[in-house]
């Protein structure tokens, strides 16, 4: 049964007023220029955190910072690979001699020839692979230099007098290092090293520190460079005689021309033996005839 207009509920007249959605609000220009203003301040801020140096305010080519960044890098080279040797201010201690005062020149020469850092306490430094890179290892120069007064890395100039050089070897080196720079033993378990691959910086190096045995040569700087240079033609001179046998000098090429010699004149004397019997019997295992007694021979 349909519901009459009397049965129907009654709706006010406020609530039968259609309903109006609620109006979006945008932001005025005002409001939006303060939300960009913070947004751009937030990646500024992001930027200079990042960015090396935007902490302290210095630009990131700044050499002082480049400098801090360095002295930082050497520190911690130094007390991961050498402080438990050398101490952790370089003052030595049983296991390894103080660097006070071993300057510049010599942590470059023993960094660059693979010298140090040694593998174990008590191990002989030889000339190998350096560990470090360049970076690595001029950090870590500056960082030994620090230590104390010492002697720096020196500047040598190309184009020394070779006959200067040739003298000054001859008086002062070649004891050790031999005439022709292949080394020697010196005594007492010691070892002069051959110098075909030093180079340059670091023969004078090799004087300025006295490295090992060696003593320390400080020579004018014209003499310096003289034996650097004469060193250099040593590494490239010719050998018109021949195979230069690592150039250990007539004692090493007289004893392998006699090992030489000695093999063939033997296989001549077997050659020759074995020609002359060509063409005999083979006796085998038949006996010589003895000769007859007078018994036989009477019989």
């Amino acid at each position: 049964m349909p519901a009459t207009r009397h049965d129907r509920p009654a709706v006010s007249r406020q609530a039968r007023s259609p309903v109006v959605a609620p109006r979006a609000i945008h932001p005025g220009p005002r409001r939006l220029g303060v939300v960009w203003a913070g947004v751009a301040a937030s990646v500024i801020a992001l930027i200079a955190i990042a960015t090396p140096g935007g902490a302290s305010g210095q630009p990131p080519g700044d050499p002082a910072l480049v400098a801090n960044q360095v002295a930082d890098v050497g520190a911690t080279l130094y007390l991961q690979n050498c402080a438990s040797c050398h101490g952790p201010g370089g003052q030595g201690s049983a296991l390894g001699p103080s660097l006070v005062g071993s300057g510049a020149a010599g942590a470059d020469f023993y960094l660059r020839t693979g010298r140090m850092p040694l593998g174990a306490p008590g191990q002989q430094p030889v000339r190998q692979q350096p560990v470090f890179d360049d970076d690595q290892i001029q950090a870590l120069v500056d960082t030994v230099a620090g230590f104390g007064q010492g002697p720096a890395i020196p500047q040598v100039r190309l184009g020394g007098e070779v006959n200067r050089g040739w003298q000054l070897y001859q008086a002062n080196c070649a004891a050790c290092h031999a005439a022709s720079g292949s080394g020697n033993a010196v005594g007492g378990g010691a070892v002069a090293v051959g110098l075909g691959h030093a180079t340059s910086t670091e023969v004078a190096e090799a004087m300025l520190i006295g490295p090992g045995v060696m003593p320390r040569f400080l020579f004018p700087e014209p003499d310096r460079d003289a034996i650097v240079a004469y060193v250099g033609y040593l590494q490239s001179a010719p050998d018109p005689g021949g195979a230069p046998i690592g150039g250990f000098g007539p004692v090493a090429e007289g004893f392998v021309s006699v090992v030489i010699g000695s093999l063939l004149v033997l296989l001549v004397v077997r050659f020759v033996g074995r020609r002359s019997h060509e063409g005999e019997p083979d006796l085998g295992d038949a006996k010589p005839a003895l000769p007859e007694t007078p018994a036989e021979r009477s019989g």
